[in-house]
C-alpha cells in the first residue's frame, strides 16, 4: 500500500495539462475529486478507478484502461506520463513497523484508529508505563 499511493483526479488533471496526446499511467488507484467542477479530456491507465472517476473520466470524453490494456497498445512505453500519488499520507501514521519477535519498537509511534483523544479512549494499559506496560 505504501508503495502504489491512490492519486485524486484534481492532481491527475494538473499533471497532465498540455498532454493531451499521451497517456497518464497510475500505479495505484485513481479516486474522484469533488472539488474539482469539470474533468478535462484524459486517456488514464491505472490499477483501478473509483466508480466515479471512472464515470467523470468517461463523461469528459476520455478512456479508462488497464495496464494489461496499455501494454498492448505502447508495449515500450511510448506517449506515456508515468505519475504517482502523495507518498505521505495521513493513512501511513497507521502502518507501523515490521513485526518480528526481535523487534521492540514495532508499535512505537502507531497511530490507532481512534473515536476520540479523551481520557477513556485508549489510555490504559498497553499504553502508559503506570498502567501496567507499555509496547
Amino acid at each position: 500500500k505504501t508503495n502504489a499511493p491512490p492519486i485524486g483526479l484534481n492532481r491527475l488533471a494538473k499533471y497532465m495539462t498540455n498532454k493531451s496526446d499521451k497517456t497518464a499511467v497510475i500505479v495505484g488507484k485513481v479516486t474522484d475529486d469533488v472539488r474539482m467542477l469539470e474533468c478535462p479530456k484524459m486517456s488514464v491507465c491505472a490499477i483501478s478507478f473509483t466508480e466515479n472517476a471512472r464515470k467523470r473520466i468517461v463523461a469528459a470524453g476520455g478512456e479508462c484502461i488497464t495496464l494489461d490494456q496499455l501494454a498492448l497498445r505502447a508495449p515500450t512505453g511510448a506517449n506515456t506520463v508515468l505519475l504517482r500519488g502523495p507518498a505521505s499520507r495521513e493513512a501511513l501514521a497507521h502502518f507501523g513497523k515490521r513485526t518480528s519477535v526481535t523487534n521492540p519498537h514495532a508499535y512505537d509511534g502507531v497511530k490507532p484508529f481512534v473515536r476520540s483523544k479523551g481520557r477513556k479512549f485508549e489510555k490504559a494499559r498497553g499504553r502508559r508505563k503506570s498502567r501496567g506496560f507499555k509496547v
